[in-house]
């Protein structure tokens, strides 16, 4: 029997600047296994300048269960309308909401502005809330409006409360492993001697904490302590070291080490008694939550969390900046421009699609950086991030997008140039994340006769 060919078909596509200054498909002439080495040529070469840079936003949570902006409104909404105190007015802003034509719809994100900047409104001193007139079934209130963002805020918040399956679930195979695993692995896997890897996120969820404990990767996010963690802006200024030996003279630095931003917040984020605070809370039972497909089940499910959702971070508004300049975003923001200003950067992008206005503002000033080069790895070859990066080359002429060739796109929509696949395919691979699959497989392997030894003993 002879081996199935496999496809010939060219998968990726480089799109960036050329020697000449031109912007076009820098792989275009090499074949499918040509190009695949010189993308991750280029890739490793990258990586290996001083100051790396990862931005990363929703796309790279879908695959561990995180939803788009679109699916995210419809459960959201459908969540908070089955909840059985919900105020009248309330329900009708929602039932408003949901009966408008697709064509006449403003962005989930600029209908939320609108609901915030109508209670701002109302909550004025001199406040003209009174003579406003909704054309709505029932006169909402400003408490109805205070109650429905407080709880579209905790069912957002919810969905966030993402976990990585098991290591038993994945030890069999390293295609299983999830992708925050392998991008993480391959990310600490540089040349001690450069500088740390800085990690922004603008999602909620934890994953990338979890898979950063599971490979036994220290970082800081900002916050002292560990129980109920204090947040201190200076613990980004520190790094990690082994003692120094007598007779090296000299201390070592610890290899795997993280510096982490959530520069719109996080599910495990609260504020008590004025400071902010970090305490990550039992995902355990939102799993059920998040298994959840009847709307009303799903309600009752979330009252009964409600105490279990922080609800400080911010929320998808068009009017985040605004937010970003209260503490701790605001530090925050400046530090994601101060790394961005550094000589040397290399701004990996992805799971991000341009749609934060302030966030890409702060991106599109950093390009005039002569020394930054910034990758986007962009799913959809129809996008309009490629257009958008194409005219970026003259602010600074070394922005790249990676996106599925149209043929491959045809073939296997939003399989190519995903955060999964440049982490577990395209990103340079590196050994000791073996040794960490070989150790997941040995405690499976293991595990089955410790219970049986338990048996015998048992019947002994």
């Amino acid at each position: 029997m002879t081996e199935p060919e496999q496809s010939t078909v060219r998968k990726y596509q480089l799109v960036g600047p050329s020697d000449s200054g031109e912007v076009s498909d820098l792989l275009a002439d090499l074949g499918e296994k040509e190009s695949r080495h010189r993308l991750q040529a280029l890739i490793a070469e990258w990586l290996r300048m001083e100051n790396l840079v990862v931005l990363t936003g929703a796309g790279t949570s879908v695959s561990s269960g995180g939803k788009t902006m679109d699916n995210l409104e419809n459960t959201v909404l459908e969540t908070v309308k089955a909840m059985e105190d919900l105020p009248v007015g309330a329900a009708a802003i929602i039932e408003a909401r949901q009966n408008q034509k697709e064509e006449e719809k403003i962005g989930f994100e600029d209908w939320l502005s609108f609901l915030v900047n109508a209670h701002h409104l109302g909550a004025a001193p001199c406040s003209l809330f009174d003579g406003i007139r909704w054309n709505l079934t029932a006169e909402p209130s400003q408490d109805d409006l205070s109650s429905l963002i407080d709880r579209i805020g905790k069912a957002i918040f919810a969905e966030c409360a993402l976990s990585l399956p098991e290591t038993s679930s994945f030890a069999a195979r390293s295609a299983d492993i999830p992708p925050h695993l392998s991008f993480l692995a391959k990310l600490v896997a540089r040349d001690s001697n450069l500088g740390r890897a800085h990690l922004f996120t603008l999602n909620y969820d934890t994953l990338f904490e979890q898979a950063m404990e599971m490979l036994g990767i220290q970082y800081f996010d900002g916050f002292t302590g560990r129980a109920d963690a204090r947040f201190d802006p200076s613990i980004y200024g520190l790094d990690i070291y082994y003692p120094g030996e007598v007779s090296e003279g000299r201390v070592r630095r610890f290899d795997k080490f993280v510096h982490l931003y959530k520069l719109h917040g996080s599910i495990h984020w609260q504020v008590r008694a004025g400071e902010m605070r970090a305490r990550h809370p039992d995902l355990q039972p939102f799993k059920g939550y998040l298994s959840i497909n009847d709307p009303a089940e799903k309600a009752n499910r979330l009252v009964e969390l409600a105490g279990s959702v922080p609800a400080i971070g911010i929320l998808p508004t068009a009017n985040k900046f605004v937010q970003t300049l209260a503490m701790p975003f605001a530090h925050l923001f400046r530090l994601f421009q101060i790394r961005l200003a550094s000589p040397q950067t290399f701004l990996l992008v992805l799971g991000y699609g341009f749609g934060d206005d302030h966030v890409t503002r702060i991106i599109e000033t950093a390009l005039m950086n002569p020394s930054l080069v910034m990758l986007v790895v962009e799913p959809d070859p129809y996008s309009e991030t490629i257009e958008r990066v194409r005219r970026y080359k003259d602010l600074g002429k070394r922005a790249f997008v990676l996106t599925p060739t149209e043929a491959a796109f045809s073939e296997a929509e939003f399989k190519y140039a995903t955060f999964d696949d440049f982490a577990r395919s395209i990103m340079p691979d590196v050994r000791w994340l073996d040794d960490f699959l070989r150790m997941r497989r040995f405690e499976k392997q293991i595990a089955p006769e410790t219970g049986q030894k338990g048996n015998n003993e048992d019947r002994a």
